[in-house]
């Protein structure tokens, strides 16, 4: 077998320059900053303000920051994975767009669909082309603007979501860095409780779908709040059963940040303190795909190279799952 592995070589991220607060949305809907912090933990979030602007800029903005950053060249560039539930439009995929708008030329690629989940299986999904031998630069998108998919007048999802972008750089290498292991699971049952409703082949665009609000996220927050903290604490604790992994040996949780309450459940699960855990819900909300690079791109500089990091995230579908991931450089 080969003893290729997938190491995340660089890391940028986009976010808008919007801070929505809680003050703002308390004038918008019956709730509070009180409230909102009590429950799930944020402050403020980033959104993307402007007409004509859609989660590809986002993305191309964080892509050029990273092929400066590590020195790329853009034709070097073999595959565009890109995960988000926001995409600019059905089709083209959000890749193609990218593509487009960075001047990469000599690339293939596609999106992957699985909600908050989308970062740890496209993750996967590219160590997996790595493995192979055959592509050596793959780039990475975690993107979604949650905004253009909220309904600012449904007080319980309002204050939950943010818009951001996170481009991330893999390529292969033989050390012992890298993408070590992954487990990935889906419970099609849970779609009723988190799904959007409307603008698909199920239930096409239609005057009744607008006026309805159906094409806005739903969510059915009490049964997904339940079943999140059991399948997220549960996987971040199974891979690290199954890779011999102590809390002594572990370097970082990196959760993906919807709850504040769900986060802390998963590290007591875990048994490891709160100062191993990366948080930062409480400044950008849940971002969706972006959560779990976003907070790799802020503790970058904090990051030693063979430091031992799980990745756990629970979404819409069902879908969650968790990465065994090695640090691969020092910033």
């Amino acid at each position: 077998m080969s003893n290729i592995r997938a190491a995340i070589t660089g890391i940028e991220a986009y976010l808008p320059d919007y801070v929505l607060t809680n003050d703002e949305i308390s004038h918008m809907v019956d709730t509070s900053d009180e409230w909102i912090m009590q429950r799930i933990g944020i402050k403020e979030r980033r959104i993307l303000k402007g007409n004509g602007l859609a989660t590809s800029d986002m993305c191309a903005e964080a892509v050029k920051k990273l092929l400066i950053k590590t020195n790329t060249n853009p034709d070097d560039i073999e595959l565009i994975l890109v995960a988000t539930v926001t995409p600019d439009m059905f089709f083209p995929s959000t890749a193609c767009v990218i593509a487009d708008k960075v001047g990469i030329k000599n690339a293939w690629g596609f999106d992957l669909s699985a909600a908050c989940s989308g970062f740890i299986f496209t993750l996967q999904t590219a160590t997996q082309f790595i493995e192979t031998g055959k592509y050596k630069k793959v780039l990475l998108i975690a993107s979604d603007k949650m905004s253009s998919i909220t309904n600012y007048s449904d007080r319980s999802t309002c204050p939950l979501f943010g818009d951001a972008a996170v481009a991330l750089l893999l390529e292969p290498t033989n050390e012992d860095v890298g993408v070590m292991d992954h487990i990935c699971r889906i419970d099609g049952s849970g779609r009723k409780h988190l799904y959007m409703k409307a603008g698909g082949s199920l239930k096409p665009a239609s005057h009744e779908t607008v006026d309805a609000g159906e094409h806005y996220l739903y969510q059915e927050g009490q049964i997904v709040f339940k079943i999140a903290v059991t399948k997220m604490a549960d996987i971040a604790v199974e891979i690290m059963e199954k890779n011999n992994i102590t809390p002594e040996d572990l370097s970082w949780l990196v959760p993906h940040q919807a709850n504040m309450r769900i986060i802390e459940a998963t590290a007591r699960r875990m048994g490891i303190s709160k100062e191993k855990v990366m948080i930062n819900i409480e400044r950008y909300g849940n971002t969706t795909a972006a959560t779990i690079p976003l907070c790799l791109w802020e503790w970058e500089k904090q990051l030693k190279k063979g430091d031992k990091l799980i990745l756990a995230a629970f979404g819409g579908g069902f879908t969650w799952g968790s990465i065994y991931l090695k640090w691969a450089y020092n910033s």
